[in-house]
């Protein structure tokens, strides 16, 4: 009981984390403390005036914004937070698995690997300004964190098979859907595409094109792939605000994450589609599929209005959070393909 509990206390903090940090970086808050992993040399940042002063004393290269400094730091405390909870929950499943050999344990082991890995990633994201790189495989740890624990609490909520002996011929076939490697295909493409979200809010590029669909009027002529996939060797110090990167490196990111989205929608409406009017697949797979395409047509909308309205933080917030909750909807039909052939 205790073990569910905790991983869905975990799903709802890295749900937090992962939306304050789009907020952090859209807020361009990503530097808001210049050290690590304290802000300015404190556990808080700086209220005072003598304690402002002593900041701004101590790094004259960054002075204080408190409203920068403080969603780093709330972003770090849930971060925090997540990662002692994980650990809680490794030691909980090592515990359980004593009395039960099903409780899993290689998934919370690699979760405590990576969330320590993810740690790493944003203090290097601090200490080496911004670097896309990083930043952007700091966002891409963070949604690892959440769909690993997200799978996670949907295992430990699996309802126990009856034993074997139990069940009839036809209600024993241990062999997945043959669906399932659609759907596997599906969360390759989206993680694909929000790596491809990642690397345009990690170089700035998210405003260069205020046109749709793609871009605006001769964008063809600004196509620059080998500056806007560079990964590392720019040769700069500080990477805020992408000084790193010319118009046409950023154009080419922009037109590649929508061609991207294009790509990705179509495919995941097609999956989601066909699971849903396809006569053989069950209930709970149906209705998972279901949630997938009311988020998937959320997502598209949110977009677009990205575009129209000009990136308001909110509208920009939401359109990461609902990629998130798109790839859980993904990982959810693709446990229901395993087990559609399996005793449940």
């Amino acid at each position: 009981m205790w073990l569910k509990r905790l991983t869905l206390l975990a799903v709802l903090l890295a749900c937090g984390v992962v939306a304050l940090g789009a907020y952090t970086r859209l807020q361009d808050a990503g530097l808001g403390c210049p050290d690590w992993p304290g802000c300015y040399g404190k556990l808080v940042v700086p209220q005072s005036e003598h304690a402002i002063s002593a900041a701004n004393e101590a790094f004259p290269h960054r002075p204080l914004e408190s409203h920068k400094a403080w969603p780093e730091m709330i972003h770090r405390y849930f971060a925090s937070s997540l990662g002692l909870v994980i650990f809680a929950i490794l030691f909980m499943c090592i515990r359980e698995r004593k009395k039960n050999s099903r409780v899993p344990i290689k998934l919370p082991i690699a979760l405590c690997i990576l969330v320590v890995f993810q740690g790493l990633l944003g203090m290097w994201t601090v200490t080496l300004s911004l670097f896309p790189t990083v930043v952007m495989a700091h966002l891409l740890g963070g949604f690892t964190t959440l769909c690993l624990l997200f799978l996670l609490a949907v295992r430990v909520r699996l309802p126990k098979p009856p034993h074997a002996l139990t069940l009839s011929p036809d209600q024993l076939d241990p062999a997945p859907s043959p669906l399932l490697k659609w759907a596997l295909a599906g969360i390759v493409i989206l993680g694909l595409q929000i790596a491809l979200g990642g690397w345009t809010a990690a170089n700035y590029a998210a405003t260069v094109c205020n046109e749709l669909p793609l871009c605006q009027t001769g964008w063809q002529q600004h196509i620059n792939v080998t500056q806007a996939f560079q990964l590392w060797g720019h040769g700069v110090d500080d990477y805020e605000h992408g000084p790193h990167l010319g118009p046409d490196a950023k154009i080419t990111i922009h037109v590649s994450h929508r061609i991207g989205a294009m790509i990705t929608s179509a495919y995941l409406t097609g999956l989601f589609l066909f699971l849903l009017l396809s006569p053989q697949i069950r209930s709970k797979t149906k209705k998972a599929a279901g949630y997938g395409l009311g988020l998937l047509l959320l997502q598209v909308l949110l977009g677009i209005s990205n575009v129209i309205f000009g990136l308001p933080l909110l509208v920009a917030v939401a359109h990461n959070g609902v990629a998130a909750l798109l790839m859980m909807s993904l990982i959810l039909v693709s446990v229901h393909l395993f087990r559609s052939g399996r005793p449940i």
